[in-house]
């Protein structure tokens, strides 16, 4: 081990607190808001509150004032849908020479909050509740710092840009930021009624109010940009605009409901929050997590399509096409982009375009290649869309291209990690830490690294261009995929296997030598199909030995690892997509009882989180009886895959799949959570049909309660 701690790599996000203050999130298309309990914006804790548009905070401070107290908080939630944030709040005892002039309780505000196409509305409400008019002046201050995301995480700027004077008229304030990427950016606030008095920093009102007649204020704060021009449209518009898309995408998905509750509690905020992180431009694609990941991600798209491909295969239609649009077709070192090779990451922000980070257009993951592929193959099972395989394929074949040319650096048939940018991102999987490939001793490897996982996904990934080259009538290129996935499943399980540890290998280093590390990466091999029974199921029985099962789910990293540490990104904490995708292993190999245990922990996890929305990770302590999990500070809340996750699960209990070709749903032993004695599944498409079944603990098979078209279900 190096006695010297190593400081994180530049573009890890810095926490300088603990995010303890809980916060209220909302986002829509490119634009998402970080408020605090009262609905205003203060810095503090992480300092990352503000409305942000591309990868710009463009409101970074926002304080309601009754004089110069701050009302006092009654109620603060965000609506089950994540359209609408709503605070109630009421004044406290005000004195007046000693005597109380006006009671707490006397005056009640109400404020709602949402967004859409790059404006956040506000409408504040006040009503007299007392026996006699009230005279009141309030004000609302807000400010615009304009910064990168990238700053508001931490990362240190040589420059900025200019901040510009601001415009005040009576019912507006503009404010305005020229970049150095020479790009303007304003913020635009108007009022309606105007203030009393606007100044840059604040809109100040003031009212005699009358007992119990109500007085509304509306506040909208635009977005504009070179690529944004905000249209502010009447807020009751805007808001039956909002509610309008979010049906839209409720109409299309199957509906999963079940006999427990608290169950659907987290289903519904599951629903909800990929709602809400769904961007739709040119397809929809679900951006990974709000606030450091709001963009696209090619891993996170893909894997959280893929979550919600029985339910929503739309969603992996969009992430498809927009990868395949933005595939690389040239060498570009500073990008780690190579042709064929699908992205890791795209930024839109200040930073990103003067090219102080390398994210404008990113592609620093191994995986997300093969990911694609595999995802590609998957789509037009569930689909049968034919007409998309033979648009994808060409982007399938070049992908298959960076596989076999650029991803196998050293020609041993496997594919390796190595980062040419000299900025980009050291590790290239999902665990993407600068130190989470390491040896046994805990040593740091270097690259090139050839990573389990990624082998597994490249596995699949040969299997699934194959099944569409048969689609498309290409046999002799699917024979060949097929057998040099075979090869490498023989090679893979001779290599990686490591029979001490009853598990495989995290990695092979430069030199070809295993990281004999038990971590959660093998559970990804199960998932992909590359392992053997024998192995598969001793690698699941390890999985699910103490020392990496919380209690709420799989650790990433082993207890008795040299680097575990509950509190860390990916050595030793617990992420649901993580324990989603490995639930899909086990099924794989049809080991139910586990997956059983995984959706159990996770779904206990959920009862002590706030509106039961699991976040990006946890920490990974033990469970201790009548506590949950331990919160990691800056952990996405909502975020894409982990939303996504409880799909997943509940698919592997099933045993589903969907072949549209053959108009069949498919159950391999189905099982049920002992928390749940019957799933309902509503509106699931099956190419031109329309199914409703049910699943019953006591009934122990399917139940058929509404059938359009010809599909049929197969039980095994």
């Amino acid at each position: 081990m190096n006695e010297i701690i190593r400081l994180p790599d530049e573009f890890y996000i810095l926490a300088t607190a603990s995010a303890a203050e809980e916060s209220r999130v909302l986002k829509m298309g490119e634009s998402f808001g970080i408020f605090d309990r009262y609905g205003d914006i203060l810095q503090y804790g992480l300092g990352e509150q503000g409305i942000y548009h591309e990868g710009t905070r463009f409101l970074s401070y926002l304080e309601l004032r009754m004089g110069n107290i701050r009302p006092f908080l009654l109620s603060s939630m965000i609506k089950e849908d994540n359209i609408l944030f709503t605070v109630d709040l009421t004044n406290p005892d005000v004195y007046i020479d000693g005597t109380i002039a006006l009671r707490r309780g006397d005056l009640h505000l109400y404020r709602s909050k949402f967004l859409w196409q790059a404006v956040c509305y506000e409408r504040l409400q006040l009503v007299n509740y007392s026996l006699l008019p009230i005279e009141i002046s309030f004000a609302i201050r807000f400010d615009a710092d304009f910064a990168d995301i990238f700053e508001v995480r931490g990362v240190k700027r040589e420059k900025r840009g200019t901040r510009l004077s601001d415009e005040i008229d009576k019912d507006r304030a503009t404010l305005s930021y020229l970049g150095l990427d020479d790009i303007m950016r304003q913020t635009i606030i108007e009022f309606s009624p105007a203030p009393e008095k606007l100044t840059p920093a604040e809109a100040t009102f003031h009212r005699i109010l009358d007992p119990k007649i109500p007085e509304a204020f509306l506040v909208s704060y635009a977005c504009k940009s070179k690529r944004s021009v905000p249209v502010r449209r009447p807020v009751e518009l805007a808001l039956k605009q909002a509610e309008q898309a979010l049906a839209a995408y409720k109409a299309e998905e199957c509906q999963v409901r079940t006999s427990n509750h608290e169950f659907n509690g987290w289903l519904d905020r599951s629903y909800a929050d990929i709602h809400m992180m769904i961007t739709d431009g040119q397809g929809l694609y679900p951006y990974a997590g709000v606030p450091w990941f709001s963009t696209v991600f090619g891993r996170d798209g893909i894997l959280t399509s893929w979550e919600l491909l029985w339910i929503f295969p739309r969603i992996a239609r969009g992430v498809l096409r927009y990868l395949a649009e933005t595939q690389a077709t040239e060498v570009i070192s500073e990008r780690d982009a190579e042709p064929g090779k699908i992205l890791h990451e795209m930024r839109r922000g200040e930073m990103a375009s003067l090219g102080e980070i390398p994210f404008d257009r990113y592609y620093g993951s191994t995986d997300s290649t093969p990911l694609f592929v595999m995802l590609a193959g998957a789509y037009v099972t569930r689909t049968n869309d034919v007409e998309f395989a033979r648009w994808i394929w060409p982007h399938v074949k070049r992908a298959l291209h960076w596989i076999e040319e650029y991803g196998d650096v050293d020609g041993d048939g496997f594919v390796e990690t190595l980062r040419r940018s000299s900025h980009g991102l050291v590790q290239q999987g999902w665990k993407d830490s600068w130190d989470s490939v390491f040896h046994r001793d805990g040593t740091l490897t270097e690259a090139p690294l050839a990573l389990c996982e990624v082998q597994g996904y490249v596995y699949a990934a040969k299997l699934a261009a194959a099944a569409i080259a048969t689609l498309l009538g290409h046999s002799d290129e699917a024979l060949r995929l097929v057998s040099e996935a075979e090869r490498l499943k023989k090679q893979f399980n001779q290599v990686f296997w490591c029979d001490e540890l009853s598990t495989y290998a995290l990695a092979l280093d430069q030199a070809k030598r295993p990281c004999k590390v038990r971590a959660s990466n093998a559970g990804h091999c199960l998932f992909a199909g590359i392992a053997t029974d024998e192995y598969a199921l001793r690698t699941a029985s390890t999985l699910m030995s103490e020392d990496f099962f919380s209690g709420w789910g799989i650790r990433t990293l082993s207890t008795n690892e040299v680097r575990y540490n509950p509190m860390s990104y990916h050595n030793g904490s617990v992420w649901p997509h993580d324990n989603a995708v490995i639930a899909a292993g086990f099924a794989r190999y049809g080991l139910k009882t586990p997956i059983s245990k995984v959706i159990t922990g996770m779904f206990e996890a959920s009862l002590y989180l706030e509106m039961h929305r699991l976040p990006e990770l946890f920490c990974g302590f033990p469970r201790r009886e009548g506590e949950g999990p331990t919160l990691y500070p800056v952990a996405c809340a909502p975020q894409a895959w982990a939303a996504g996750s409880v799909f997943l699960m509940l698919q592997a209990c099933l045993g589903l799949s969907v072949h549209a070709s053959d108009a069949k749903v498919y159950f391999d032993s189905p099982v049920l959570p002992e928390c749940i004695n019957e799933i309902y599944l509503k509106n699931l498409r099956v190419d031109s049909s329309l199914l409703d079944l049910v699943v019953d603990r006591s009934f122990q098979g399917i139940g058929v309660e509404r059938r359009q078209g010809d599909a049929s279900i197969v039980i095994s």
